[in-house]
């Protein structure tokens, strides 16, 4: 089996390894990670034109075909598919392991979700991972004693239908506190105080500030003021049992199908009889 692999986090990324040291054993390994951290991204892609830079970094071990690129993860699945790949294709695409739930209307925004929608939109079977926790310190270990067991009843029934992925997410806790695996549908929630003052987020999530972010503090303008996107989320009150947010947080990992194709066929029924 060929499989393609990325992430939203970074090449460096540790849910990186995590994901390969499982995938390692289905197949042949192609990793095509962003050169930065992409989270938020969604499907976006990199274009217009813009130059964008590309490292093959060899073989690590055989099996495992190491590369990066300067954008999105969508379009590191793009090019994993149109140059490292071709004339061949993958057989599977898989995402992750993301720092940070991907659970309820979180999968909309993120890259590693948006990395998987890109092999769904090329009829591929697509798989995005991820583990509860933003901690810089996280335990994929969890990820890594429970992943290949799911996998092994997962793959074999992928399609490859088109527009159809696979959302699972872990809960952040050692495995053997892990209650089961649960199928679920998409919550519904959403985020208050999104943007706050960058000094009072360092104060309340004792962040460190990154390389990164000196560069925006340096650059800052007397005019200007620093924020920064580190909102709540909150449930909407209208979920059933069986949303994958809800899930996740009674200890639950998640397995949410999506799709790609946002038709209400409901509504498109009802104008239909009016129009």
């Amino acid at each position: 089996m060929k499989i393609l692999i990325t992430n939203d986090d970074g090449v460096h990324a540790k849910g990186l390894q995590a994901l390969v040291n499982v995938m390692k054993r289905y197949g042949d390994l192609t990793i095509v990670a962003p050169k930065h951290a992409q989270s938020g991204m969604s499907m976006a892609v990199t274009m217009g034109y813009k130059p964008i830079a590309v490292k093959h970094l060899a073989e690590r071990i055989p099996g495992q075909d190491w590369w990066y690129l300067d954008g999105t993860p969508a379009s590191c699945i793009k090019y994993g598919i149109d140059n490292v790949l071709f004339p061949e294709r993958p057989d599977l695409v898989v995402s992750g392991v993301n720092h940070g739930s991907n659970a309820a209307t979180a999968s909309i925004y993120s890259g590693t979700i948006g990395a998987a929608m890109e092999g769904a939109v090329n009829r591929l079977p697509a798989i995005g991972v991820s583990l509860d926790t933003f901690s810089a310190d996280a335990d994929f270990s969890c990820v890594e004693a429970l992943l290949p067991g799911i996998l092994d009843k997962l793959l074999p029934q992928l399609t490859g239908r088109f527009g159809l992925f696979y959302n699972i997410n872990f809960p952040d806790r050692p495995a053997d506190r892990i209650h089961g695996v649960r199928v679920a549908r998409m919550g519904h929630g959403h985020w208050e105080r999104e943007y706050q003052p960058y000094g009072e987020f360092l104060r309340e999530r004792g962040h460190v500030p990154t390389e990164e972010d000196c560069r925006y503090v340096a650059s800052l303008k007397p005019e200007e003021e620093l924020v920064v996107m580190a909102g709540d989320f909150t449930d909407n009150g209208d979920n059933p049992a069986d949303a994958d947010h809800i899930l996740l947080q009674q200890g639950y990992v998640t397995i949410t199908p999506e799709q790609i194709d946002n038709t209400d066929h409901a509504e498109r029924e009802r104008l239909c009889a009016i129009f």
